[in-house]
């Protein structure tokens, strides 16, 4: 009898992966577990889902695996991608100084570099983008004029972010450029030239296309963009793209009908897959992955950091603005976002100003002066959204008043304070909000986030706390 793991159970792994295959009639799903860094798991008979007792606590297997965890950890980046990915790849990553592999990293590598589709399922800022583009460049033959990879991102500002690693990983040496063809990559992005796009595909394909899901939809419902050679399908932020209305039947048509999952390698990642044993599920039963995919969860006891530090004050809304500025002249941040909830259809209609433009022009006629305040939401039209992401990467002090535009992917690691001026919707929304901060995986420096609550507000952030294991300390001001 096949021993499985429960689905309604929980593990308390420090991290795990496990390769999922096809539900059996009786409809129990087998599970063939990879167990990765743990020394504690938990096996049940499909029978009676009694504990198999003494499977991982035998002294030999206990001491194999501590040997084969210390040899692993020992082993950098390089030698981990060491002949996979191309010498130049290799060379360029360490000049920029990705040298000591983060955890997910360890643990994904090796599963991507097999073969396997595979589920990222990770912290915020733990180095999933490397991941699967470092698996993308072992793939790569750029003698072949054809796309082989395709990521596809929720937001512009995402996708402007992982074009510019991309472009700094396959950038050639001078001496190498005469001898080999290099590795382009296109970002088709909303808000973008399409003319211009059009014209690059005509002439030459990309190797690598980055995506948002409506410019990609017009360049292949125009037949301008062909996926049959395609090698690597990535979809960064899965859960955001599912649960997008306007994206989720196109992003289907995608995993199902441009190409099929057998002929290609599928990465979704994301720091927050809820029911994730569902999304295994769906993933064989739906043909958007072949049937051994493995699903490589980092840290699920900790989603998130465990040096951000979580506080909140309580106020009236009339209080609001004057215990944010209270709050930035106590911390005085050198760089932090400022999260705004969305303007109500019914604010709009009366014709309000949106709150982040009433917190902006606050924060600049008050006595805060500490910092350059800058603006990024959603209805801004892209250039203006693309200068402001410009001026806050240029460094120096700043303080980013955004809504939750800025919450996903979008990776700046001189941030050290978040303030949540209005609660975000769920816990997953908080998750990504937080993981703004906190983003230098091997650093110790203490990272914040500050929530300005109402009363009736605060079993929401108690729900939070306990679905996301975090303590929240009170502040009074």
């Amino acid at each position: 009898m096949a021993p499985i793991i429960s689905a309604t159970q929980q593990l308390p792994l420090v991290s795990h992966a496990f390769s999922y295959s096809k539900p059996t009639r009786a409809g129990f799903s087998l599970l063939q577990p990879h167990i990765l860094h743990s020394n504690k798991a938990l096996f049940y008979s499909r029978s009676n889902f009694r504990p198999l007792k003494a499977i991982l606590n035998s002294p030999s297997l206990t001491k194999v695996a501590g040997d084969a965890k210390e040899k692993e950890e020992a082993l950098t980046l390089r030698e981990i991608c060491l002949g996979h990915v191309p010498e130049h790849v290799l060379r360029r990553q360490v000049s920029v100084g990705y040298v000591v592999p983060t955890d997910v990293q360890k643990q994904a590598l090796p599963v991507l570099f097999s073969g396997s589709d595979c589920i990222l399922h990770a912290q915020t800022g733990s180095g999933k983008t490397l991941a699967y583009l470092l698996l993308i460049f072992s793939v790569m033959n750029t003698q072949r004029s054809a796309v082989q990879a395709l990521i596809v991102v929720p937001t512009r500002e995402l996708g402007i972010q992982v074009t510019k690693v991309a472009r700094m990983l396959a950038a050639m040496p001078t001496e190498n450029e005469a001898e080999q063809k290099s590795c382009t990559v296109m970002a088709l992005l909303d808000g973008g030239m399409l003319r211009r796009h059009k014209s690059w595909l005509k002439a030459e394909p990309p190797t690598i296309v980055v995506a948002t899901i409506g410019s990609l939809c017009q360049m292949l419902e125009k037949h301008l963009l062909k996926l049959e050679s395609m090698q690597v399908l990535v979809i960064d932020e899965v859960d955001f793209m599912f649960n997008s209305s306007k994206q989720v039947s196109s992003l289907r048509k995608l995993l199902t009908s441009y190409s099929s999952c057998n002929s290609r390698q599928t990465v979704f990642a994301s720091a927050s897959i809820p029911q994730h044993n569902r999304f295994l599920y769906d993933c064989i039963q739906q043909k958007w992955t072949k049937r051994d995919v493995v699903h490589v969860h980092v840290n699920p006891i900790e989603p998130m950091p465990t040096r951000l530090q979580h506080k909140f004050v309580i106020c009236s809304k009339k209080q609001r603005h004057q215990t944010l500025l209270s709050l930035m002249l106590s911390d005085t941040p050198k760089s932090g976002i400022i999260f705004v909830g969305e303007q109500s259809e019914k604010s709009k209609k009366a014709g309000n100003a949106p709150p982040t433009i009433d917190l902006v022009d606050f924060l600049k006629t008050s006595s805060w002066g500490c910092s350059e305040i800058l603006l990024l939401e959603e209805d801004m039209n892209f250039n203006s959204r693309a200068a402001s992401l410009s001026e806050v990467r240029q460094g120096g002090g700043y303080l980013l008043v955004a809504t939750d535009i800025a919450a996903r992917g979008v990776d700046l690691p001189e941030i050290t304070h978040i303030y949540n001026f209005d609660l975000p919707r769920t816990a997953v929304d908080y998750l990504h909000r937080a993981g703004r901060t906190g983003r230098k995986p091997f650093s110790a420096e203490k990272c914040y986030v500050t929530n300005i609550i109402m009363p009736e507000e605060r079993f929401v952030l108690q729900r939070y706390e306990n679905e996301l294991m975090f303590n929240c300390e009170e502040l009074f001001l």
